[in-house]
């Protein structure tokens, strides 16, 4: 697929997607919603890639659905393939193996991904921008990053699963502030939340991203990154004694892995490791 929306580049382990209508602030359609899918997955399938960044060019990361196409939407009663326009499949299938059916919508499918999604969030995250920051695993911000859910001033709802997840970030009341008011918090206020891990600053941002992401590429196991993102999110719909169960499993089957051997190792001779995701 020749991606229009987004530029896909991969270096030194890193996948990095940006939403990449800087014009419009990376204003978000449904042609970028399938190239993004496609290149989520293709840097799933990728042995090279260890990491992905998601972020937008410009100075935005997302600033939410393109106007044009809600105008389209409200004037018609709902979508129309006249305001969609044609849109292209996916060249690349979803990771393999069993994937919960909560894990395969719109924008919940990240969190399918085996390996850790990082959002560069490098400046205004709204509406449907906000909800893709919301489904990746970790949450980076410039300084000048505002973040919101913004559906309350458009006559919407919580939409794409954002009410399961908003909450279990930033607690009940912070996520009912965000999503009633439909104000953008700015980047303490989000690190206060816990909305997002770090506050970066706006020079130099890019970088400090993929520095962050680089570490986890050199010093992490892919294996056990794998296994633990399955671990969180599949606890996050189950109980604890299912939690144990599994961790306790996973925990054998760990011991005989190449990255186990190999994370003994590296720390006993004093050097780097060199994980294989196996």
């Amino acid at each position: 697929m020749a991606y229009e929306h987004i530029v896909y580049e991969v270096a030194d382990g890193i996948a990095t997607c940006t939403l990449s209508r800087p014009e419009f602030l990376n204003a978000y359609t449904p042609r970028m919603g399938i190239e993004l899918r496609d290149a989520m997955y293709c840097a799933a399938a990728d042995d090279a890639v260890r990491a992905i960044v998601l972020t937008g060019a410009g100075r935005g990361f997302c600033a939410g659905a393109d106007m044009k196409l809600l105008s389209a939407f409200s004037g018609a009663g709902g979508a129309t393939a006249s305001a969609v326009g044609d849109l292209p499949e996916l060249e690349h299938a979803a990771p393999a193996g069993p994937i919960r059916p909560d894990f395969r919508t719109e924008f919940s499918y990240l969190l399918s991904i085996p390996k850790p999604v990082i959002a560069g969030v490098n400046g205004p995250a709204a509406g449907v921008g906000f909800v893709l920051a919301l489904f990746s695993d970790i949450r980076l911000a410039g300084q000048k990053a505002r973040m919101g859910a913004i559906f309350s001033r458009r006559g919407l709802v919580a939409e794409y699963g954002v009410s399961w997840v908003l909450p279990r970030l930033v607690g009940l009341a912070n996520a009912s502030d965000i999503l009633f008011s439909g104000r953008l918090v700015d980047a303490d206020e989000a690190l206060r939340m816990g909305l997002v891990s770090r506050v970066l600053p706006q020079q130099g941002f890019a970088e400090q991203v993929h520095a962050y992401a680089s570490d986890i590429v050199k010093l992490s196991s892919p294996r056990s990154i794998r296994v633990m993102k399955r671990q969180l999110y599949d606890d996050q719909l189950g109980g604890l004694a299912a939690s144990v169960e599994v961790a306790t499993r996973e925990m054998h089957e760990s011991l005989g892995s190449e990255d186990f051997r190999e994370g003994v190792a590296h720390f006993l001779e004093k050097r780097p490791p060199r994980f294989s995701g196996r």
